[in-house]
């Protein structure tokens, strides 16, 4: 990880996810995700309803780049919960199949529609 005082995109991306609770660094918005994996990343934040920012990296080729740097993670989306970074698509699918996922939310105080 680079120093983010050195780097705006860094310095934006570190402010987001210390402002928001749960952020996905998406390719298209959360009402109209631009790629499957993004899609898929939505479905299952919004299945165990938990409240999130998408950020859509497609508007700026600086973010789209600056955020596989950020985490040293070459894939896009990217979930951060609570500041930490958590992983892309295939890692949350696996994680909420093994409920893994909503047992981080609920650890990390964030609510979920999950009974």
């Amino acid at each position: 990880m680079t120093d983010a005082a050195d780097n705006p995109v860094h310095a934006f991306i570190a402010r987001t996810i210390t402002e928001h609770p749960v952020v996905l660094f998406m390719k298209g918005v959360p009402d109209q995700p631009r790629c499957g994996f993004s899609s898929l990343a939505v479905q299952i934040l919004d299945h165990v309803g938990a409240p999130f920012v998408g950020v859509d990296v497609l508007q700026d080729e600086a973010l789209r780049e600056g955020i596989k740097s950020f985490t040293d993670w070459p894939t896009i989306p990217q979930l951060y919960v609570k500041g930490e970074f958590v992983g892309g698509s295939d890692i949350v699918r696996e994680m909420f199949q093994a409920g893994e996922l909503q047992a981080l939310l609920t650890e990390k105080g964030v609510p979920t529609g999950q009974a």
